[in-house]
């Protein structure tokens, strides 16, 4: 039997603010966004009273908390803090999942510290993160990944759950539906348009059923109604894309400032393809107007690039073609994909695009 970790940071944006700005401590915190404009990418716990989350759009955000504070994100603070985070992860064992910056799963039945216990592990964990970068993180401790990810989000912030085999499908039929991971806001209301309120309820529907309501992902549903995760935790779990993308207080029209933020948005993007050590083939401009319509553009080549420059070359030229945006831009994102790692090429010669 697996032992399993999901490590989640607390409010892990607004954390790292409030940590590195004692003003901000103690008072709810917006990261991203603006009074006027944007969506919010992250909320402290003192937001978060006030039903501000990530994803909710600023302006809303600050009706309902007419006290928020907007701060810019760094991510190159978050991304410096995480790799922190993750080196104390590795003292531990090689087999790391990460999520995002501020998660991962961590198989740790064999470990490098010959710790039997994986809750002892999970807390030594949380300590040292605590002592090491003046955050707080929760965990789920389990059997499989479908329970840990469960357990993470049962006792925030800064705490722990354990859900051990004889606990786990009493556990998983009384949990809303809404509430599994794996389903989402389309699927799960879905289901309760279906008269699933419950992981109960899931586990009454067949696996024929699920699976001609919601394709093959009912297979997955049948499973994890009866708390069945067989995945492993994957340390080299690969991204198929890598972007970046701004929302602007003000709609932009002026095609100079436009190049302005693409060339910033390529920038980003390639810093974290170089921390990944990957090039890639295409690259995808979205572009948002100021009545919430979009489209994208993409391009892909024969060859590979990974340069900033590179990116920004190809995304000006894509911004231009066919035209110009003709309406104001909310939005503009750049995305760059078709990847290749380097630990995953052969040797021999490759092709770079230069510009």
């Amino acid at each position: 039997m697996r032992k399993i970790i999901h490590i989640d940071m607390d409010a892990f944006f607004a954390s790292v603010e409030q940590r590195d700005n004692p003003e901000l401590r103690g008072k709810p915190v917006a990261v991203g966004g603006s009074r006027a404009r944007g969506v919010v990418a992250a909320a402290s716990y003192e937001a978060r009273k006030f039903g501000v989350h990530s994803a909710l759009a600023s302006k809303i955000a600050a009706q309902r908390c007419p006290q928020l504070i907007f701060v810019k994100p760094r991510f190159e603070v978050y991304s410096a803090v995480s790799r922190q985070i993750r080196e104390i992860f590795h003292s531990y064992t090689d087999l790391v999942e990460p999520l995002s910056l501020d998660e991962a799963y961590l198989d740790v039945t064999e470990n490098k510290i010959g710790m039997p216990s994986a809750t002892i592990i999970a807390n030594e964990i949380r300590a040292r993160i605590q002592a090491e970068t003046g955050l707080t993180a929760s965990a789920g401790i389990s059997f499989n990944k479908f329970l840990a990810k469960i357990a993470s989000d049962m006792n925030k912030p800064n705490g722990f759950t354990l859900i051990t085999p004889d606990k786990a499908e009493e556990l998983v039929a009384g949990l809303l539906i809404e509430k599994f991971h794996g389903i989402g806001k389309v699927t799960a209301a879905k289901m309760q348009h279906m008269g699933i309120l419950t992981g109960a309820d899931l586990r009454e529907r067949s696996e024929e059923e699920l699976v001609r309501h919601f394709g093959k992902t009912g297979r997955y549903y049948y499973r994890i109604a009866r708390a069945q995760d067989d995945r492993e935790v994957q340390p080299h779990r690969i991204r198929k894309s890598i972007g970046s993308e701004r929302t602007f207080e003000i709609d932009l029209t002026e095609e100079e400032v436009m190049l302005q933020e693409l060339e910033r948005l390529s920038k980003e993007v390639a810093h974290d393809m170089e921390r990944l050590q990957a090039t890639a083939k295409t690259v995808t401009v979205k572009i948002k107007y100021f009545d919430f319509t979009q489209n994208t553009r993409s391009k892909t080549f024969l060859s590979e690039f990974k340069s900033a420059d590179a990116i920004y070359t190809i995304a000006r030229d894509l911004l231009r073609t066919p035209q110009l945006p003709q309406y104001p831009v909310r939005l503009l994102g750049v995305t760059a994909s078709s990847l290749l790692y380097l630990h995953d090429k052969q040797e021999g010669y490759q092709l770079t695009l230069e510009f």
